[in-house]
């Protein structure tokens, strides 16, 4: 099954005849880069092996899950070198100056955010303008000396002889290796150092659990490597006596909750869970990477994590716990045979069949949730597999490939466990599905679990489940770091309830005439794949597919006159007969976008330009542009392409391609056919109006200034063909894919001329389709431990009659495997607001609402139920956008509505009827109290009329 996952990884059963063989085990450690421990072995045994690793140079790693506890212990020798200690991105920024001082000054762009770097990092240079030259040499590295979140000195430079200062220029950080050192496992049992913390709410944990863990393996060398049966007290009591006689730290002393955290860790050292193991794998899984490639920083010594929150608050009578010779017994020795029931019994629904969705499934085939009579999982993704999912989506095979997500992992997660049951959907959650996913549906769940990789469908999910009052489990990740989050009813706030600000949008003006990073470039080359190959063909489309085209345009006053030249351009002007017209197209353009407009961009804007209030136009961010003169040989410095051929021959091949023309792309053609091409000189146009900054940008206004937009978009309406006179005829337009080659070519080259018309630093296909598409590669590690984080939090919101569940029992996580980084921290609580209801306070959250089971009453009944039962009088009542009764509508009608049943009231009003499904309307209203007159500020009403 392992040697499945990866054809190319030979994976070999080791020729050990028992657990304690100890010379066969040591004999199998020569030519291992990493040996990996996951069984509790004899202390020993385990000093014998980690020392043999020392002397073989290779890395030690001893794991071991109990239950709801776990540690990890990593020794990889006295000098390890880490070559990326923490895989960020090399810092890089833009020179606002470098002054010629002694040492030389550096102030960096503050609209472009802070430098990010501290005293003795490395920097290097590129592009420098001024300072005569001497940072030119770009592979050169300077120490730094931070001076301030934009500024920092360059230690030992005195550059006081230079005869200018620097204006513009690129910095970007050199990261060095780190040598770490660690201690052998039998010394760090002794000398652990500082223990690395996961929860701050358990400060004191760390060194707790490494005393325990201590006992319990002296317990185990003792007892021929065996932990204590479940339930076992005496056994539980024996640890817990071992560990005091160990406690030269008094961590015990008078401390009755450290001795019920070693009694639960004893008594359920050999259950093995699902959820705590994917947890762990996710987290040895990156340690093993990082001593196998050096890269990351690894865990130095231990790290305890334990999730003792999913268990009852003392230990539970033998009989509820008692071995059921059933696959569940692990979970039924740490949590007893109810709450084993409550989870075969359990109703969910995963939105999302990725790499989250995938592992959270095969965790709840092994847990069995869904499994039992009443059980059931629902799972839902509109995608098919692709090849480069089976790298982190481990329910999937090779040929599994171009099959449905969903099906796929259902069909798996039944193999896993053929008690489940499971229903895929292939359909997108979201309101056009709500006849699928809709009341009846949701009033059958226990909970609602996210895998998804968008903001907006999360914020979706999070209303349904808020309305619903279902509890929701949320995961994401983003290469090595990962978040999760758990939503419960009246307990935590929503998903939705706090955002992340929304992303920094690039100015149109920076775009359009003054980009400064290659992400501007980028930008503005998608922008321009958009408008070129889809918008265009779509507007001819529209024209030849359109009675009366013109009326159309009415409600685009202000984009109608760049539309119909765009029509005349694509129809008419440039429309090619063969793919030599559209190599001459493309030609034409590279002219018009890299030489030209620059040029004319320089006439309006000369170099040595300055403000109104004398400062040099072109500095700061503003960089001065140069013309990029055609040449099929021109290699870019930094990515190493030649990025005008590619723009010719990407460019004329995707206009071959909306056309519907055989395109081509074979060089030696693409040479001879460009000798030909007359390209006309370069005349500068007077009385041209560029945006300097922002706000002239959005004073731009359309039409061309002579005539006014209706007069001429009426005569180049008049001068296109009769769309009768193109009968059949079509173009098809372009959507940019990032994942097709043939579209990245385009857009890099694109990007790339851009960039070296600015000077800018010029990146590779690979890059650019990253940056593009703000690609962070998922990464099987993180995500095996984010579900593993979730499933722990779902044992504690399925709960036991034996604790109640509060809100420091629940926990959200954020980790970066890279540092590592782990922490858990206790939701925030919903926000409370106020209210008077009968004279009595009422404090309601967002997951409050009035509910209303009564049936489909009249309005008039309606009205009079919220004055007695709530002393309320009801002045305004809305469902939407629509006012279904006020105290200033119309008498007679008012009278007509409180006759008719409130459904009735709704659907003569939105004219629209409700879906067989729907079994609730959403009212909003505005109230009085009667006695007082005050206005009550109150949640929304739960009607349910069915």
């Amino acid at each position: 099954k392992l040697a499945e996952l990866n054809q190319y990884v030979a994976v070999s059963v080791a020729p050990v005849s028992s657990l304690q063989a100890k010379d066969e085990i040591l004999n199998l450690i020569t030519g291992i880069a990493c040996v990996v421990i996951t069984v509790p072995l004899h202390s020993s045994l385990l000093f014998a092996i980690n020392e043999k690793c020392r002397e073989m140079n290779s890395s030690f790693i001893y794991s071991l899950v109990t239950g709801v506890f776990s540690s990890v212990f990593c020794d990889f020798g006295d000098d390890f070198v880490v070559s990326d200690k923490d895989g960020e991105n090399p810092a890089s920024c833009q020179i606002e100056s470098i002054l010629p001082d002694n040492p030389a000054f550096v102030k960096v762009l503050e609209d472009l955010g802070r430098h990010g770097m501290e005293t003795g990092d490395f920097v290097t240079f590129s592009r420098v303008q001024g300072l005569g030259g001497i940072l030119d040499d770009s592979t050169k590295e300077y120490e730094i000396k931070s001076t301030g979140p934009y500024t920092f000195e360059l230690v030992g430079c005195d550059f006081t002889e230079c005869p200018e200062a620097a204006t513009q220029g690129y910095i970007t950080q050199v990261k060095k290796p780190v040598t770490m050192s660690f201690k052998s496992y039998e010394e760090a049992l002794e000398n652990p150092g500082e223990l690395m913390l996961s929860d701050f709410a358990k400060f004191d944990r760390p060194a707790l659990l490494h005393l325990a863990y201590k006992a319990l393996a002296a317990y185990a060398d003792k007892n021929g490597t065996e932990f204590p049966q479940p339930g076992d007290v005496a056994a539980a009591e024996e640890v817990f006596k071992i560990a005091k006689s160990l406690d030269t730290e008094s961590i015990l002393e008078g401390n009755e909750k450290a001795k019920n955290i070693i009694l639960q860790l004893a008594s359920g050292s050999r259950s093995v869970l699902s959820p705590m193991c994917a947890a762990l794998g996710g987290i040895v899984g990156q340690e093993i990477l990082k001593a196998c490639s050096g890269k990351f920083s690894p865990i130095n010594g231990f790290l305890y994590f334990d999730a003792d929150e999913c268990l009852p608050d003392s230990l539970l009578p033998q009989a509820d716990i008692s071995p059921t010779n059933s696959r569940y017994d692990s979970q039924i020795a740490l949590f007893g045979k109810a709450v084993q029931q409550k989870i075969l019994d359990l109703n969910y629904f995963i939105v999302g069949a990725g790499a989250i969705g995938c592992e959270m499934v095969k965790n709840w085939a092994l847990m069995g949730v869904g499994c039992g009579p009443n059980g059931k999982i629902h799972i839902t993704d509109m995608d098919r597999i692709e090849k480069s999912n089976l790298s982190r989506q481990f329910l999937f095979r090779n040929t599994d490939i171009n099959e449905f997500k969903s099906a796929c992992a259902a069909k798996a997660a039944v193999t896993m466990n053929s008690d489940m049951k499971i229903v895929p959907y292939q359909e997108k959650v979201c309101a056009d599905t709500e006849h699928l996913f809709g009341d009846d549906f949701y009033d059958k769940l226990t909970g609602v679990c996210t895998a998804l990789d968008n903001v907006e469908a999360r914020l979706y999910v999070d209303q349904k489940c808020l309305f619903y009052r279902l509890p929701m489990f949320e995961s994401g990740t983003l290469g090595t770091k990962g978040n999760t989050q758990v939503v419960v009813p009246h307990l935590t706030e929503n998903y939705g309830a706090t955002r992340d600000p929304p992303e920094k949008s690039i100015p149109v003006c920076t775009l359009k005439n003054f980009p400064n990073q290659i992400q501007h470039t980028l930008q503005w080359a998608r922008d321009y794949f958009e408008g070129e190959f889809k918008q265009s063909a779509e507007d001819v489309n529209s024209y030849l597919g359109s009675s009366d085209f013109s009326a159309s345009l009415a409600g685009q006053q202000n984009t109608k006159v760049d539309t119909v030249r765009s029509i005349r351009r694509t129809l008419v002007d440039e429309r090619p007969k063969s793919f030599e017209d559209c190599i001459v197209w493309a030609r034409l353009k590279f002219e018009d976008m890299f030489n030209s407009q620059i040029r004319q961009l320089l006439h309006n804007f000369p170099e040595d330009q300055v403000t109104s209030s004398g400062t040099k136009f072109w500095s700061g961010s503003k960089r001065c542009p140069k013309a990029v003169d055609f040449d099929l040989d021109a290699k870019c410095e930094d990515a190493g392409m030649l990025n005008h051929l590619d723009f010719v021959v990407a460019a004329a091949n995707m206009r071959a391609s909306m056309y519907g023309i055989k395109g081509r792309t074979d060089e030696v053609y693409f040479r001879e056919v460009l000798k030909s091409v007359i390209v006309p000189d370069f005349v500068p146009k007077e009385g041209v109006k560029i945006a300097a900054n922002e706000a002239e940008a959005k004073e731009d206004s359309p039409g061309s200034g002579d005539m006014d937009v209706d007069t001429e978009c009426d005569q180049i309406l008049a001068s296109l063909p009769k769309p009768s006179e193109l009968a059949g005829f079509k173009l098809v337009p372009i959507e940019f894919d990032k994942d097709i080659d043939d579209h990245m070519l385009f857009v890099t080259a694109c990007s790339n001329l851009r960039a070296l018309n600015y000077y800018i630093p010029t990146e590779d296909t690979h890059r650019s389709r990253a940056i593009a598409g703000r690609i962070i590669p998922a990464i099987a590690t993180t995500t095996a431990m984010v579900t593993g984080f979730i499933c722990l939090d779902l044992y504690k919101v399925v709960g036991s009659a034996q604790k109640e569940l509060k809100l420091e029992h629940l926990k959200n996580g954020f980790v970066n495997l890279a540092i590592p980084f782990i922490t858990l921290s206790e939701p925030t609580a919903p926000t409370k607001t106020k209210a008077i209801l009968k004279g009595k306070e009422w404090e309601w959250t967002a997951w409050d609402s009035l509910d209303m089971n009564k049936g489909d009453i009249t309005l008039a009944e309606f009205l009079d139920f919220f004055e007695k039962e709530y002393n309320l009088d009801i002045s305004m009542l809305s469902h939407g956008v629509s006012i279904l009764y006020s105290f200033f509508a119309n008498k007679k009608k008012v009278e007509e509505r409180k006759k008719m049943k409130m459904s009735e009231v709704v659907t003569s009003i939105t004219k629209k009827e409700f879906p067989p499904n729907q079994l609730f309307i959403i009212l909003e209203l505005i109230a009085n109290d009667l006695e007082t007159d005050e206005e009550v500020e109150l949640p929304y009403v739960k009607f349910r009329f069915r």
